[in-house]
C-alpha cells in the first residue's frame, strides 16, 4: 500500500483536506499519515529522513502534500525520495500574479483563533450539547435550524458538526413511535416549523446502527425501522418539512447540503 503523508508547520489540516480530497478520486489504497507543526530545519530533516526510509522500504516514492510558510522547511521536504505537491505555493504564486500584492507569510495563520468566530462556535457547541434529543424545548426560539428525525439516523453528531465548523446553533428533537402514531407533528414544533430539517435513512443502515447499541430489540429490529423510517418519510411530505437521507453521506456532506438547502449563515470566519 502506498503512503501519503500531510506535512505541515502548522495543524496540517490544510495539507490533509487537500490532500484527502485529491487521492479519493482515485481507486487506490493509501497508508495516510499526518504530522503537523514541523517548526524548525532539525524537525524537517527528521521528517524527510522518514520519508527516504518509507520510499526505500516499500519500493516506490510516498506522496507528499505540504503547506509551510517557512521556506527553508519546504526546500528540505521538497528534497526528501518522494513525489511532492506544495499546496500554499502553487495557489499563492497565482493569486499574487492577480492581485498585485505580495503575500504576508505567518505561522498558523490559516487555522488560527478569530475571536468573534470562536465566539460563536463556542456559544453554538455549547447550545447543540444543551439542547440535544429534546432535551431542552424551551430553547428552541434561539435555534437556527431544528433537525428531527427518528432515533439514530444523525442528528446529533450532524448538530455538534454545525455548531463547532460553522457557528450554527443546532437542536435536534427525536421523532418517537408515539410521534409517528399521532400523524402530526409534536407540539412543541408546530411554532418553528420553519426551522425544521428532518432527516431519514436507509432501515437496514438504521438496523445495524440500532443493533450495536440495543441487539436484538425491537428497538433494533428491520421491521421497526422500516416501520420508522416509512412514517417519518410520509410526516415530512405531509408537513413539506426538507429533508434529507443520511445514508451514504458523511456528516461534512450532510452539513454542507443542510446549509446549501436552507440558507443558513455560516459563521466560520
Amino acid at each position: 500500500m502506498r503512503t501519503a503523508f500531510y506535512i505541515s508547520d502548522g495543524t496540517a489540516i490544510t495539507s490533509e483536506v487537500f490532500g484527502h480530497a485529491t487521492l479519493s478520486l482515485f481507486p487506490v489504497e493509501f497508508n495516510h499519515k499526518t504530522i503537523p507543526f514541523v517548526e524548525t530545519e532539525e524537525k524537517a530533516h527528521e521528517i524527510k529522513a522518514l520519508i527516504n526510509a518509507t520510499s526505500s522500504k516499500q519500493g516506490e516514492k510516498p506522496l507528499v502534500f505540504f503547506t509551510f510558510v517557512n521556506h527553508k522547511l519546504s526546500e528540505i521536504i521538497r528534497s526528501a525520495d518522494a513525489v511532492s505537491y506544495d499546496f500554499l505555493t502553487t495557489y499563492s504564486e497565482k493569486i499574487e500574479s492577480e492581485l498585485n500584492v505580495a503575500p504576508v507569510p505567518k505561522v498558523h495563520r490559516t487555522h488560527s483563533i478569530h475571536e468573534k468566530s470562536y465566539d460563536f462556535r463556542i456559544d453554538a457547541v455549547n447550545y447543540a450539547l444543551m439542547n440535544d434529543d429534546g432535551g431542552n424545548i424551551k430553547n428552541f426560539a434561539e435555534a437556527d435550524i431544528i433537525l428531527v428525525g427518528v432515533s439514530r439516523s444523525g442528528k446529533t453528531p450532524t448538530s455538534l458538526y454545525l455548531a463547532l465548523q460553522y457557528g450554527i446553533k443546532a437542536a435536534n428533537y427525536p421523532i418517537t413511535e408515539d410521534d409517528l402514531e399521532s400523524e402530526g407533528l409534536p407540539k412543541c414544533l408546530v411554532p418553528y416549523k420553519h426551522k425544521l430539517f428532518g432527516l431519514t435513512i436507509d432501515p437496514e443502515r438504521l438496523a445495524a446502527i440500532r443493533d450495536r447499541r440495543m441487539a436484538n430489540s425491537k428497538y433494533a429490529s428491520i421491521r421497526q425501522c422500516r416501520i420508522e423510517v416509512r412514517e417519518v418519510e410520509m410526516l415530512y411530505k405531509k408537513h413539506k418539512i426538507a429533508h434529507l437521507n443520511s445514508t451514504h453521506h458523511s456528516v461534512e456532506e450532510i452539513s454542507a447540503k443542510i446549509i446549501s438547502d436552507t440558507g443558513l449563515e455560516r459563521r466560520k470566519y
